[in-house]
């Protein structure tokens, strides 16, 4: 489990900047400990717990990127045409068996080893196939065009992946490539996810007056899962001190991260914050950022928690900028922050400084085709659709105070965030 000191989150009173607190994450939150091994076919998403090195060069030999036919660069004519005889074949998985001898050429195929000797292929579409056997073959090309060296992509004891990465489907192919079988991996971080609130409903039940049905579990839930995590679901809790506290301190033990939606603001039915203290440590944190500005973060018997407001889009925001990298924290993963994209902006908009604010927006082709952002009409924290009918965020810093239509501004697509 992932032990917080005391004083991780110590701080409160003025609104932190999202980067402080994530350094300050950064030193204090250790990766969760345990590792397995997995085939390659469960590999995707998990995060590799050791340098992965090459024992061969891929590939381990010469071999030849087009069709077409293999020579000696010195047997060209410096200027004209050039009038060889062909002297053998040789198809991908096969051999020449033999070097190629001076003045001939060897008609080979994409991925077929170069014969021993050959250092330059001509492409089949540039060569000429005389009926008496030779091959013509036009001037200017250069020592070693379309040949392959042996290791051009991977060298023998190079480390080829790193201890940290998130495993892509590209980074298992080039495990693949170098022939190992299964891989050295974290296990899985284990977060348990709560909403909260006397007003949310569990989908599939009936409705009752002044009730919503709960989103946020499943927002969640989805985001966990995509970043490779073991999701527990354990339901909806009421808004009852004691019912909270219980319920995180029956879930702690078996749980590397305690997640929940709703109830850490200050009001009278906002009951986590008590719930936590009485089951853990809470240490309130207030970030400077619009939606999302009150996060809780603490620990339960020495599990890590985090508290996020109720609002859907105050969550997928500080799901985003809190949860993932915290979560990628945890697992040992190399944590970066998600790509931003410079576009235009389409709208007119006015915030405070010294807070960092997100803008929902669709991106369109502009006039001149240039990518421009159009604000999303509505604006409410409430707007779940909101989140379906945009296709990202724009980002403004704490520093920017207006954005005129035309100014170039930030934009994180969705795909980015979760």
């Amino acid at each position: 489990m992932a032990q917080l000191s005391d004083d991780c989150f110590a701080f409160g009173g003025a609104l932190m900047r999202v980067e402080e607190a994530l350094a300050l994450v950064a030193e204090r939150l250790p990766p969760v400990s345990g590792t397995e091994r997995v085939g390659l076919a469960e590999a995707a998403g998990r995060v590799l717990a050791a340098d992965l090195c090459s024992p061969l060069d891929v590939p381990p030999f010469a071999n030849s990127a087009v069709d077409g036919y293999a020579v000696r660069h010195a047997d060209l004519a410096p200027e004209g045409e050039t009038l060889l005889p062909v002297g053998g074949r040789v198809a991908a998985g096969g051999s020449l068996g033999r070097p190629i001898r001076p003045g001939e050429a060897i008609r080979i195929f994409t991925g077929a080893p170069m014969p021993e000797g050959a250092d330059t292929v001509f492409m089949q579409e540039d060569a000429e196939a005389l009926p008496d056997g030779r091959v013509r073959l036009p001037p200017g090309l250069a020592r070693g065009a379309n040949a392959r060296a042996a290791g051009e992509d991977v060298a023998a004891g190079s480390v080829i992946l790193r201890a940290g990465r998130r495993l892509r489907p590209q980074d298992v192919g080039l495990a693949a490539s170098i022939g190992v079988t299964s891989l050295e991996v974290r296990r899985p971080l284990r977060v348990a996810v709560f909403s909260t609130g006397n007003e949310i409903a569990e989908p599939g039940t009936p409705l009752g007056p002044g009730r919503l049905y709960d989103s946020n579990r499943f927002t969640l839930g989805a985001a966990l899962r995509g970043l490779g995590c073991a999701v527990t679901d354990l339901g909806i809790l009421p808004d009852r001190r004691d019912a909270v506290a219980s319920a995180l301190r029956d879930a702690a033990p078996a749980h590397d991260l305690l997640l929940t939606s709703g109830g850490v603001s200050t009001g009278e039915e906002d009951h986590v914050k008590a719930a936590v203290e009485a089951a853990g440590s809470l240490f309130l944190w207030r970030l400077a950022i619009k939606p999302g500005r009150p996060v809780a973060m603490g620990q339960v018997g020495g599990t890590a928690f985090i508290g996020l407001p109720g609002n859907p889009v105050a969550v997928m925001v500080t799901f985003a900028h809190v949860v993932r990298p915290v979560a990628l924290r945890l697992m040992g993963a190399t944590v970066t922050p998600p790509a931003r994209f410079a576009v235009r902006a389409a709208f007119a908009y006015r915030k405070k400084p010294g807070r960092r604010e997100y803008v929902r927006v669709t991106l369109a082709l502009g006039e001149d085709g240039a990518t421009e952002a159009r604000k999303f009409p509505r604006e409410g924290a409430g707007l779940l659709s909101s989140l379906v009918e945009s296709d990202g965020l724009v980002e403004l810093g704490e520093e920017v105070r207006t954005v005129a239509p035309g100014d170039t501004v930030a934009f994180l697509p969705y795909s980015e965030l979760a």
